[in-house]
């Protein structure tokens, strides 16, 4: 599964990791993130993110 980067903060989205913190848990694919999820970091949306070449 693919990283995918903040283009706002730089943040990166490991799917082998998830986002524990806010209830997604590790091994959840970027484009299965719930609508409504956020950067962690600066809370930019999900069009904010493109995948990490």
């Amino acid at each position: 599964m693919k990283k995918y980067v903040c283009k706002l903060c730089s943040y990166v989205y490991d799917p082998a990791a998830g986002d524990p913190d806010n209830g997604v848990p590790p091994g959840t694919a970027f484009d299965k993130l719930p609508a409504a999820w956020v950067c962690p970091v600066c809370g930019a949306g999900k069009d904010e993110f493109e995948a990490e070449a």
